[in-house]
Parts: C-alpha cells; sequence; structure tokens
C-alpha cells in the first residue's frame, strides 16, 4: 500500500511556496490601507537594510548602483519561497510543525513592520493577514494533493505508515487549485500596489512664484561635446540613493512639517502654509557621499524652496545647539551641522527641482537641500520634522554607523567621454570632457593627462555659482603607433587646492583620487 511520502515531492513544495506569495500578497493589500512600509517582503528588507554592516552596504551600492533596492526585495522574496517551499515538503511527513513553522515565517514579517521607527499597532495587521492567508492557502492546497488521504491528522503525527486514501482527488484537482491561488495572489498584489501608489502631486502651475528669482541657466557644453553629463540634470535622470525600498506614500494634505527641540517657540506648517513661505531660487549640486571617483552619484539641478534660516529663526535656536536633526515620513534621521543651515549658503526646504514639484522618489513634498554637504548629512528626503538638539544628545542614522558628522563635500572631477575601454581613431580630434565641482568653493580649472605626459588645462564651461559643477573638455588628437592610452583628470577649487591623488574610499567622509579611463587607439 502507498504511504504518504510516496507521493511525488513537487505539489508538496509548490503548496508550500504558493501558501507563501498568497500570504504575501494578502499581506501586501492590507498594508497598503494601514501602512505600506509594512508589508511583509518590504518590512523584512528594510530590516535587512538596517542590519547590514557598512562595508556590505557600500559593496552593494557600488556594486548594484540604483539596482540595489530591485536586487534586496528579489532576494527576500526568493529566500522566502525556498522556505516556504521547505515547509511545505516537510508537511509531507510532520504538516503540523509545517504549519507552525509557517506561522513562525510570516510572523518574521510582523515583527520586522513593528521594529520601524514610525511604527504604530496597526501594523502587526499585514503580518497577521499574511499568517491566516498563507495557512489557509497551505492548507487547502495539501487536501488537494494528488493521492493525498482526506483523514484528519494530529498536530505533529508522523506518516511512515499513514495509506493513501482511495478516491483521493487527481492531479487536475491540485493544479486548478494551484492556479486559482496564483490568480488571486496577482490581483491582490495588484490591488495592493494600486492602493500603496502615492497620491497625486500638485503641478507646476501650484507653484508659488520666487521671492528671488535666478536668470536662466546658461547653455551648457553638451550640444558641442557628446558624451558630456548636460549642465542640468533632468529629473528622471537625478541620481537616487536612500534607505526606503518603496517611495514614501505622502500625502499633501494631511502632511505637516514640525520644528521643535531646544527652541524657544515650536510650530508646524501645514504644506500650504509652506508654500505660501518666501521662497528663493537656488542652482546647486548635490553629491552622495557612497560616490566612488569617477561615479554617477553627483546631479545638478535648480531649487525652490525656503530658506532653512529662516524657520530655525523662526522658534528661536537656543544656546547650545550643534546640531539639527531631521527625520522623514519614515523615521529615518540625518543631523546636520546647525552652522551649515544658518550660515549664508541657502540651504533649504525644498519644494521643487528644475520648475516642477518634487518628484516622489526625490522627496515629495518637501526635502532638506544644504549646499556643500554630502547628502547623508545635509539632504533629508520626505522631510516631516526638523529638531534643534545635539551631537551628545541624538545620533542620526548613518554616525550610528560610524559615518562622519560632518562631511564637506571634496573636489572631485570625473571622465564622462570618452568612455573606459572604449575605442578612438588615430590621427582623429577626440573630445576628452566631463564635470567637476566643489560646493561652497567653485572649480578654478581642470587639467588632463595622458599617460604620464604634462598636465594640459582643459576648456572650462559655464559657471552658476560655487554651488554648481563646471563642464569641461579638452580636444586630444591621439597618434597611430601605440593601441593604448590612460586619460586622467584632476580639478583645482577657487581656494588654490589641488584634488588630491591619495587614493581613499566613501566611508566615513567621501572618496578621494584622480579618476582615470583607459582607451585604445585604432589606425585611420
Amino acid at each position: 500500500m502507498k504511504t504518504r511520502q510516496d507521493q511525488p515531492a513537487w505539489p508538496y513544495a509548490a503548496a508550500g511556496a504558493l501558501a507563501a506569495v498568497a500570504g504575501i500578497a494578502a499581506g501586501h493589500l492590507t498594508a497598503a490601507l494601514v501602512n505600506p512600509d509594512a508589508s511583509p517582503v518590504i518590512a523584512v528588507g528594510s530590516a535587512v537594510i538596517d542590519a547590514t554592516p557598512t562595508p556590505v552596504k557600500e559593496w552593494a551600492v557600488s556594486t548594484f548602483g540604483n539596482a540595489d533596492k530591485p536586487i534586496l526585495l528579489g532576494s527576500v522574496g526568493l529566500v522566502t519561497l525556498a522556505a516556504a517551499a521547505g515547509i511545505g515538503l516537510l508537511a509531507r511527513r510532520r504538516r503540523g510543525l509545517a504549519l507552525v513553522l509557517l506561522v513562525a515565517l510570516t510572523g518574521l514579517a510582523g515583527g520586522a513592520a513593528l521594529l520601524r521607527p514610525t511604527a504604530s499597532s496597526l501594523d502587526v495587521l499585514p503580518g497577521l493577514a499574511a499568517a491566516t492567508v498563507g495557512l489557509a492557502t497551505l492548507t487547502g492546497l495539501l487536501a488537494l494533493v494528488p493521492g493525498q488521504g482526506a483523514g484528519p491528522l494530529t498536530p505533529l503525527e508522523g506518516t511512515a505508515s499513514e495509506a493513501v486514501t482511495p478516491g483521493a482527488p487527481p492531479r487536475r484537482s491540485f493544479l486548478l487549485g494551484a492556479a486559482g491561488v496564483t490568480a488571486g495572489a496577482a490581483v491582490a498584489g495588484a490591488l495592493g500596489q494600486k492602493l500603496a501608489a502615492n497620491p497625486s502631486v500638485p503641478t507646476a502651475a501650484d507653484l508659488p512664484a520666487p521671492q528671488m528669482r535666478l536668470g536662466p541657466l546658461p547653455s551648457g557644453l553638451e550640444s558641442r561635446v557628446r558624451g558630456l553629463s548636460p549642465f542640468r540634470t533632468p529629473n528622471r535622470s537625478f541620481y537616487r540613493v536612500d534607505t526606503s525600498l518603496i517611495i514614501p506614500r505622502v500625502d499633501a494634505s494631511s502632511w505637516r512639517l514640525e520644528v521643535d527641540g531646544d527652541v524657544d517657540s515650536s510650530f508646524s506648517l501645514t504644506y500650504a502654509e509652506l508654500l505660501d513661505l518666501p521662497m528663493i531660487e537656488r542652482d546647486i549640486t548635490l553629491t552622495c557621499v557612497s560616490n566612488e571617483v569617477g561615479g554617477g552619484y553627483v546631479s545638478s539641478a535648480r531649487w525652490l524652496g525656503v530658506r532653512v534660516r529662516d524657520l530655525l529663526e523662526r522658534a528661536g535656536i537656543r544656546p547650545g545647539v550643534d546640531q539639527i536633526l531631521s527625520t522623514s515620513t519614515t523615521g529615518f534621521t540625518i543631523s546636520t551641522p546647525v552652522q551649515a543651515l544658518t550660515d549664508d549658503r541657502d540651504a533649504l526646504v525644498a519644494v521643487a527641482m528644475n520648475g516642477e514639484p518634487l518628484p516622489a522618489r526625490h522627496g515629495f513634498p518637501a526635502r532638506l537641500v544644504t549646499p556643500g554637504l554630502y547628502g547623508f548629512v545635509g539632504c533629508t528626503k520626505w522631510l516631516a520634522q526638523l529638531t534643534a538638539t545635539t551631537y551628545a544628545k541624538d545620533t542620526a542614522y548613518w554616525t550610528e554607523r560610524g559615518w562622519a558628522t560632518d562631511a564637506p563635500v571634496l573636489t572631485q572631477s570625473r571622465i564622462d567621454t570618452p568612455k573606459g575601454l572604449s575605442t578612438v581613431r588615430a590621427g582623429a580630434s577626440v573630445p576628452i570632457g566631463g564635470v567637476a565641482w566643489a560646493q561652497g568653493r567653485g572649480i578654478q580649472a581642470v587639467e588632463v593627462r595622458v599617460d604620464d605626459g604634462e598636465w594640459l588645462p582643459a576648456t572650462l564651461g559655464p559657471e552658476a555659482g560655487v554651488d554648481y559643477w563646471r563642464q569641461w573638455y579638452l580636444m586630444w588628437t591621439p597618434q597611430a603607433g601605440r593601441e593604448r592610452h590612460t586619460l586622467t583628470v584632476r580639478a583645482t577649487d577657487t581656494d588654490g587646492q589641488v584634488q588630491t591623488e591619495e587614493l581613499a574610499t566613501p566611508f566615513p567622509r567621501g572618496a578621494t583620487g584622480w579618476h582615470s579611463v583607459v582607451v585604445f587607439v585604432e589606425a585611420k
């Protein structure tokens, strides 16, 4: 007589995996109604990010770039499916234990959601939904496994001597059940994704006119030097580096900016009240501290916003305050030296970039923009709170992980064209071009070296202030006879400081070194 363990293993593994899929979909739909960050995979993924050591984070950012978040979410999903498939296989012999483990697996998501900085008691609901639907799905599919006995089982019984019940469900019943679960999960997941989508944002017509309006940006060199970074980075191309696995959903109608802490008078602003305050425009280049030498985590835009110092003056900062702790709607924190937000560099609570309301992925409805500092100490997105405090009292997210507390942007330059390992023609006029930046100081000169030759001055592009990058280029005619060349660039800021050759990794205060690319020359 055939026993249950004599049956094929794949239906059990499939039942476990489909139970996880159904549970995740149910949790995702529930989270859309409660808190999108409490969605099972998102909650676990966020916990993984928080627990990951800094060197691993840096490796992921440098290796995967903007794909790091999808890869992490995919990895969490795959591990969950593999674990659930294993639980399904266990159900062949120990069904009760398998059900307990499935509850434990979904419980991890609920626990991770409750550990988030902004968690509420309702954030446990997606995990409960995932557990309930997962258990029901696994139980239902196991009952449809071909040849599966329909008799009752004790919670932790073995099945070594259990006989298959005659007339048990045929294979077609299991396949139909699996298809139904898959379709239901797809519908639930899609509905959850739609409900969790960001509310509509205002249009450019809704933005206030700036009290201090800048003139048009000069025309950049990109029309003359092919492959050069645009003088102004389009919003869709602006780099994004943050810890949010999903873009926070913020409703402008209920959002508020709190200004509090060690101040004379705390206050809060609605989005409409913020827009009514005097606005100014500033052209500012932002840089991520994770940017490797020659990396792409640097972009430039025209920002519209309220001076942070005006808000802090209204609150009345008390003596002894040395940092402003800014908090996002997700509970993420950044610490910024108070001097950087109160001096004449015009740090902003920005509401628009490049003439449009902040895109959701760049911090809608408001974000902090601090010229001259790397983003991790001065550019909080989805801003919700500015707290006057001290470094001794409060520690921000990245400071807890060993990064610098004060991180001014270092002088850097990058070769955009020709690309590394590309081929150029001997005797042709080849532009070597790129961008250089030294926010707060500005760029005075850029030099290029071919192999170990002399440094040659490059032609600088237009200027838009010390907080904005400069384009540059140098025309070069490679000669026949040498197939490989190394091109190197260095910049000099307006203080006369030449970009250092010393190599340093981004941790803890920014990468240094000269950017070089290798190109090959082919005969005419």
